[in-house]
């Protein structure tokens, strides 16, 4: 099987981290609010969750990488999330997050947007995003498969209700992006790793997000090679966005960020950033994670693919 690695994250008061984001966004956008909060329930629109909360055991792992990507996609590496959660020992877990989708399932490289509940109530709820025929976005609705592949960035719970953080953020006037913003400012405060995951959605605008064709047969070896590869699309708000973020890298070759994103109009994909800065609204919800499992970590590291 594969090697699971577990790391102690530092975790934070959640009136903590608030104050961190609150500062870190501010310079980044014109409104900003932050605050620590009873959890709503997620399962609603506009967030449309599988579990009702992001309380209870919150862990994030960091499956694969782009390693198994690039150059040549390593077709053998498939994933199932029951297998890890059973290794990690939430065989009921709630789980949200980003990777490539079940290919040998879909017939097609995908993008994944992980949104399933495990064990007792099981409810599966992840949604796909993969081409057309005609190269536009097509996106599927899995309620019967839990499998992905070659790689995955996943926060884990009980998906029970508690005290989380909501961020609200409103036109933005920084380069970064949403998700950046928060990562480095958490990574200005604390020197040790700090896990985020949670749902944001981004509630008018639009963004860039990308959807991987299937493998390439021509090897992927720099960023205009991946560049060229990706389909790009600038897709309209409403978007739910599911996302995992660690402030920095303990030397575990991680993916420091990933979010993906679905929606209820028919588009999806991985998120990059907003194209309308002027206007964008994010609101989001966020827990902070105790314990980060490095799985199947590559031998071999890339410097590029991981935007």
């Amino acid at each position: 099987m594969y090697k699971v690695e577990e790391y102690k994250l530092f975790v934070p008061s959640l009136e903590e981290v608030a104050k961190v984001l609150q500062e870190g966004l501010s310079g980044a956008f014109s409104h900003v609010d932050v605050q620590v909060v009873d959890c709503p329930d997620l399962r609603n629109k506009p967030y449309m969750l599988s579990s009702e909360g992001l309380c209870g055991n919150p862990r994030i792992a960091d499956v694969g990488g782009v390693e198994y990507l690039m150059p040549l996609a390593k077709k053998e590496k498939v994933y199932d999330f029951k297998d890890i959660t059973k290794k990690i020992g939430m065989p009921n877990a709630f789980i949200i997050g980003a990777g490539a989708g079940p290919r040998p399932h879909i017939g097609i490289n995908c993008e994944m947007m992980a949104n399933l509940k495990l064990g007792e109530g099981e409810n599966i709820n992840t949604h796909i995003a993969k081409l057309d025929k005609d190269g536009g976005c097509e996106l599927v609705h899995l309620k019967d498969n839990t499998q992905f592949c070659l790689l995955g960035n996943i926060f884990i719970s009980e998906g029970k209700p508690g005290k989380v953080l909501k961020v609200v953020a409103k036109n933005r006037k920084g380069s970064e992006n949403f998700v950046t913003t928060m990562r480095l400012a958490l990574a200005k405060k604390f020197e040790k790793p700090v896990g985020l995951g949670g749902v944001f959605v981004i509630q008018t605008g639009k963004a860039k997000l990308h959807i991987m064709p299937d493998y390439s047969e021509t090897p992927l070896k720099s960023t205009d090679d991946v560049n060229n590869w990706l389909k790009f699309f600038n897709m309209p708000a409403p978007l739910s966005c599911l996302s995992v973020f660690v402030s920095s890298d303990p030397g575990l070759n991680l993916r420091v960020e990933h979010t993906h994103c679905f929606s209820d109009h028919g588009v999806g994909g991985h998120y990059h950033e907003d194209t309308t800065a002027d206007c964008v609204e994010y609101e989001g919800y966020f827990n902070v994670g105790q314990i980060l499992y490095r799985i199947d970590q590559p031998t071999d590291t890339c410097d590029f693919g991981k935007d």
